[in-house]
């Protein structure tokens, strides 16, 4: 049996000046059939530098290869919708990773560190490509739902609360080598970019796809939100993160976000409109992130008790 791979999507035809309306057309045709089969492709050409990735990771190793004294002194406010800051997952948590959170670069949010002294600078370049990325995704799935012009922009016209992390997962131990458990994001898009250690991996048909790394690939996977609206046309992608016993795996993750007063629920066109019943009840995003945000702070004993965006769904 062939290996399941992951689908590369050419963005340049979306970037670069002239009508390439045949490579749009085909970028779009795979995105749309990875979005409704396990919601999980690859981007090349996508503008953001190489140069200032691998300076980002650089840095983010050199960060977190600081003391922990040190790392702390950039320990997260209590005022932020998400802990932005230097966060640790807890000793009793399924997920043995630290992580950096920021928030858009100009948000009263940040605590961002100034040591390394180009760090800061480096993350807001980095988060500001992101963050036109997702538009231009934002875009592409609108066309390929087959929504009016700029749906989902005006729908989520709030980017304040999208927000990017810089993780650092540990070596893997002789008896354990979970990342992050099996899980669905809950955001709208996330973008990944991972080092040559891996780790990433996607369920696809009950079986889990590798995500190799490649050098000037980001890797996209829909999340709840766009599942919710399109009222499952398009799938929030099941993915983990195991780690490889060699090193520490470094990677950034950039979550395209809903502002949290936001209403979420299927969109008439996928619903009423088509004769076909919602399959989740209506829900503010914000409470929705408070239920993701204890499946961390307070993990469960048992794993059938983590939230996921099942809690909506209405049973048939």
């Amino acid at each position: 049996m062939a290996k399941l791979s992951i689908p590369t999507v050419d963005f340049s035809p979306f970037l670069i000046d002239g009508d390439d309306q045949d490579g749009k057309n085909n970028a779009k045709e795979i995105i749309e059939q990875a979005c409704s089969d396990y919601g999980f492709f690859q981007v090349v050409n996508h503008g953001i530098p190489r140069d200032l990735i691998k300076r980002a990771l650089k840095l983010s190793q050199t960060f977190f290869a600081f003391p922990d004294e040190e790392k702390l002194k950039y320990s997260p406010g209590s005022a932020a919708p998400l802990p932005a800051g230097y966060n640790k997952q807890p000793e009793h948590s399924a997920d043995k990773n630290e992580y950096l959170l920021m928030f858009p670069p100009q948000s009263t949010f940040n605590v961002l560190p100034t040591n390394p002294p180009e760090f800061r600078e480096v993350l807001e370049e980095l988060f500001t490509y992101f963050a036109r990325t997702g538009e231009v995704i934002e875009r592409i799935l609108n066309d390929c739902l087959g929504l009016p012009p700029n749906f989902l922009k005006e729908y989520n016209n709030d980017r304040s609360w999208d927000f990017m992390a810089a993780l650092r997962y540990f070596p893997a131990t002789e008896t354990e080598n979970n990342g992050i458990s099996e899980h669905e994001d809950g955001n709208c898009i996330t973008f990944v970019i991972q080092d040559q250690v891996g780790g990433l991996e996607v369920r696809k048909d009950g079986e889990w796809i590798p995500v190799i790394p490649s050098q000037g690939t980001i890797v996209v996977n829909i999340s709840d939100v766009i599942q919710v609206l399109s009222n499952n046309k398009f799938k929030s992608a099941t993915h983990r993160v195991v780690r490889s016993k060699e090193r520490s795996r470094h990677s950034f993750a950039f979550f395209y976000n809903l502002q949290g007063d936001k209403w979420v629920e299927p969109l008439p066109q996928f619903s009423e409109e088509i004769g076909e019943a919602p399959k989740y009840r209506g829900f503010l995003y914000k409470d929705y992130q408070t239920l993701r945000m204890r499946n961390k702070t307070h993990p469960p004993s048992k794993p059938e008790d983590v939230i996921h965006i099942t809690h909506y769904a209405i049973s048939t």
